[in-house]
C-alpha cells in the first residue's frame, strides 16, 4: 500500500486544504488554530509523505466524544482510505473512551452506509441531530 496513517493532528494548511478538496466547508483560520491544538486525538494519511486524508476526535475527553474532520483527496477516494481513518479513530475510543461515554458523529449522504459498520447508528427518532453555524450578524 502506498499509504501510511501517522496519529498527527493536521496543521491549518493542511486541515483547510483537505476540507476544501473533499467538500468540506470552510473554517476560520482563528479558529483552525484554536481548535485544532484542542483535538483529543487525530490522525492523517499520507501519500509519498504528502497528507491526502485526516479524520479527529474532539470532545471533553471523558463523557462525550465527536469524530469530525474526516476528509480523503478525491485522487484518493475508493481506495478504503475512509474505512482506514475510522478504523483508526475507533480503535483510540475503545481503548481510550469511558465505558458509558456518548460518541457522536454527522454523517453526510452515504457515509452514513461506512459509520453504520464502525457500530454507529441512526438516533432518529428518539432525536435529532442539530447545529448552528455562528455567524456575524452585523
Amino acid at each position: 500500500m502506498d499509504y501510511e496513517i501517522v496519529d498527527r493532528i493536521p496543521d491549518v494548511e493542511t486541515f483547510a486544504h483537505l476540507r476544501a478538496v473533499s467538500g468540506l466547508s470552510p473554517r476560520s483560520r482563528a479558529g483552525m488554530e484554536k481548535g485544532l491544538p484542542n483535538s483529543l486525538y487525530a490522525v492523517l494519511v499520507l501519500h509519498e509523505d504528502r497528507p491526502i486524508g485526516m479524520g479527529r476526535i474532539i470532545g471533553d475527553g471523558g463523557t462525550a466524544y465527536q469524530i469530525t474532520d474526516i476528509a480523503v483527496d478525491p485522487a484518493h477516494q475508493g481506495k478504503g482510505l475512509g474505512k482506514a481513518i475510522m478504523a483508526e479513530l475507533t480503535g483510540w475510543l475503545e481503548r481510550e473512551a469511558p465505558k458509558d461515554a456518548y460518541v457522536s458523529l454527522i454523517a453526510d449522504g452515504d457515509a452514513r452506509h461506512l459509520y453504520q459498520k464502525f457500530g454507529f447508528d441512526p438516533v432518529m427518532p428518539a432525536s435529532i441531530g442539530m447545529a448552528r453555524v455562528m455567524r456575524n450578524l452585523s
